[in-house]
């Protein structure tokens, strides 16, 4: 066997395992030759070259799942064995599940119990009561690297040096993150160009990390009922940030109270070393209880001081619980860490989630289903969206109604000086204004609607049928097809609307004077325009662009469209439109975009009715809203969620990344993807209505995730 790591654990560890185990050597990430403790280091080629049948990791739970990664798939492929150093197989593929049902987690209950129990209680602080927008720790690192690139600071193998810097020195104490930083630039002034003192070194991954982190707020509630029940309270943390750096991190999260805090780096030793023993040399001889997430530095090491502990799973460690939700796979980028991060950020926050009954993961409001479920995607379409923008450089940018409504105010987030345009339309108010023959009407028709051919005219064209007089029907103000067609006609609908076609197209020309009207107030600018639409054939584009040109002569301004997912495009091919899908067909073959992207359409909408039409003056003309004033509430909650996200996004993605299209639309669709697999406590979200009014059909959002 050989072992991977080259920590006191190991050395421990070597004793643990002489004359029962033939160990040829030591392996190490950063480290490929020398002698440790009586063992050669060697490189993995040298170990399975030696006819190694296991390799033990030595090391914490987060750190053995990396090594796994690292090294799983050449272990499997040489078939050997890999273990961590509590007999756990660490190339055991976990399955993808949706609830804790086979996890053995505790509840709020059981640690107040234990807090009553105790005459001292310590807290870890990281993962415990406060944890990072991030994936793992070392994304931070890989923050700071991209930073440090911006600002002109390039230090060969960053992220890796900054690793095997902090592991090296951990051995023999406990560094401030200014030693790691002193070491790092005292061997790299011959090789790299850093221009900035080890300080401003060091204060770039603390700003970059202090704006990461945020509150388990479940454990943070913990913390102040011990603190209320008179405990003596005290942080115990391994950290290289110095006192008043830990002091604004416990501002930050409104932890206040404490007795006393114990951070490695002020004491020159760790957790697994000796600050346990510090702790009780200053507590002396009473019944501690320690709560932390680490089952070596905090269960282990606290157990083995003679202190009662109690094990809280990390965020990491409950999202890897369940297979990392199908995740796995997207884990290469940082980009796309960053949003497993975010997700397992908030997800995860409350390490309580073993108390009902069934364990099931759930959603508990339409903020979260914004947030986790559609903000990923939405994000990755309007970075996209602002690329093509940038490509061929738009001036004038029309973000449709309604779906527009809410992507137009992430793009100003992304662009805050663009001069975009949210553009008032829709299919009804586009068709009513520029049906012009015949085959446009048929084109109409083709749209198969369910309901009557007087619905089918009055929703779409906004006519009645009606026999009255003229001057019987002015009172109302409803547009009506002439009393004398209808009589005609009335024996004659097989032809469908083209039954009615004389008061259609008299109607559109008093509809496209006024659409104009509208237009002609935008003040455009010169060249074509970046016309949005989400979902859609194309029918909307094709409408518009007619009366954004002038009849008869040459285009001044020609629509480029940039949709979501286009339907149909074969059918549409003839129809001179031109049309960029985010999703192209061939992408949407292996996908399930089209099993969900009817929730994403319904709660991207806008709160206003839809635009019917115009009048005179171009003022919009609304139809009558059918939603419920709590169907509103529900979806702006979920847009409120993908706002915070996209902002939060933005705030931690360094801007070298943002002119970059994240590849991760597989991603995005395993996090659209888990609607149908989370418990969704929303009743409002689950009782709202997806509505077609075009094609008269409406569809339950259950029935629709189901």
């Amino acid at each position: 066997i050989a072992l991977y790591g080259l920590g006191t654990e190991t050395k421990k560890a070597l004793l643990s395992l002489e004359g029962g185990y033939d160990i040829i050597g030591l392996l190490d990430s950063f480290q490929e030759e020398g002698e440790l403790y009586g063992k050669e280091i060697l490189p993995l080629s040298q170990v399975l070259k030696r006819g190694t049948k296991l390799i033990i990791v030595v090391a914490r739970p987060g750190s053995c799942k990396a090594i796994a990664k690292k090294i799983g798939d050449i272990c499997r492929e040489h078939k050997v064995a890999l273990m961590d150093i509590r007999g756990k197989d660490l190339l055991e593929k976990k399955l993808v599940t949706y609830d804790f049902s086979g996890i053995p987690g505790g509840t709020k209950e059981e640690l107040c119990k234990k807090i009553a129990q105790a005459d001292i209680v310590s807290f870890d602080l990281f993962d415990t009561l406060i944890m990072r927008d991030v994936l793992s720790s070392a994304d931070i690192i890989e923050l700071t690297d991209a930073v440090l690139k911006e600002k002109g600071v390039h230090i060969e193998d960053f992220v890796s040096r900054r690793l095997e810097v902090e592991k090296r020195l951990a051995k023999y104490g406990a560094p401030a993150l200014e030693e790691l930083y002193r070491d790092i630039v005292g061997k790299s002034r011959e090789t790299d160009s850093i221009s900035v003192s080890v300080q401003e070194l060091a204060a770039t991954e603390w700003e970059i990390d202090y704006k990461s982190i945020l509150a388990r707020q479940a454990m943070c509630d913990i913390f102040a009922y011990s603190v209320r029940q008179g405990k003596p309270v005290y942080i115990v943390t391994d950290s290289y940030y110095r006192q008043e750096q830990i002091e604004r991190i416990l501002e930050k999260c409104h932890l206040t109270g404490y007795t006393g805090l114990l951070i490695s780096c002020e004491y020159h030793t760790g957790k697994t070393q000796k600050l346990f023993k510090r702790f009780k040399e200053i507590t002396g001889e009473c019944r501690c209880l320690h709560i932390g997430d680490d089952l070596t530095a905090d269960i282990e090491m606290a157990a083995k001081a003679g202190m009662d502990t109690y094990h809280i799973f990390s965020g990491e460690e409950l999202l890897d619980a369940v297979g990392n939700m199908g995740m796995g796979p997207y884990m290469d980028s940082l980009p796309e860490r960053l949003k497993i991060g975010m997700f397992a950020a908030r997800l995860f926050n409350d390490p309580f989630q073993f108390e009902s009954e069934d364990r099931r993961i759930a959603l508990p409001d339409a903020y979260d289903i914004g947030y986790l479920i559609c903000a990923p995607m939405i994000t990755d379409f309007v970075f996209w969206f602002r690329e093509q923008v940038q490509r061929y450089g738009f001036r004038n940018i029309w973000f449709s109604a309604r779906d527009g409504y809410l992507l137009q105010k992430l793009y100003r987030m992304l662009e805050p000086d663009a001069d975009t345009v949210y553009f008032l339309t829709s299919r009804v108010a586009a068709i009513r204004a520029c049906v012009m023959n015949d085959s446009d009407i048929a084109y109409v028709d083709s749209m198969k609607f369910g309901g009557t051919l007087e619905e089918n005219l009055k929703v779409r064209f906004g006519l009645e049928i009606r026999t009255e007089k003229a001057d019987e029907r002015k009172d109302d103000g409803q547009a009506v097809v002439n009393p004398e067609e209808a009589k005609q006609q009335e024996e004659n609908k097989s032809s469908g609307l083209l039954t009615y076609k004389e008061s259609i197209l008299e109607h559109a020309a008093v509809e496209r004077q006024r659409y104009r009207t509208y237009i002609n107030n935008l003040n455009m600018q010169e060249g074509d325009i970046a016309f949005f639409d989400f979902v859609a054939k194309g029918t909307t584009q094709m409408y518009v662009q007619r009366i954004v040109s002038h009849e008869g002569k040459a285009l001044e301004h020609r629509l480029k469209g940039f949709y979501f997912l286009q339907l149909e495009p074969d059918f549409m091919k003839d129809k001179g439109l031109d049309i960029e899908p985010f999703y192209k067909a061939e992408e949407t073959e292996a996908s399930g975009i089209y099993e969900y992207y009817y929730v994403l359409e319904t709660i991207l909408t806008a709160p206003h009715p839809c635009v019917c039409g115009f009048d005179d003056a171009g003022k919009p003309v609304y139809d009558k809203d059918t939603r419920r004033e709590k169907d509103i509430r529900c979806f702006r909650r979920a847009q409120e969620g993908i706002q915070d996200y996209f902002h939060r996004y933005l705030e931690l993605l360094p801007s070298r990344y943002g002119n970059v299209r994240s590849q991760s639309k597989k991603l995005d669709e395993v996090f659209l993807g888990l609607i149908a697999n989370l418990k969704i406590e929303d009743d409002d979200f689950m009782s709202l209505v997806v509505e077609d009014s075009f094609f008269n059909r409406m569809t339950g959002m259950a029935e629709l995730i189901s």
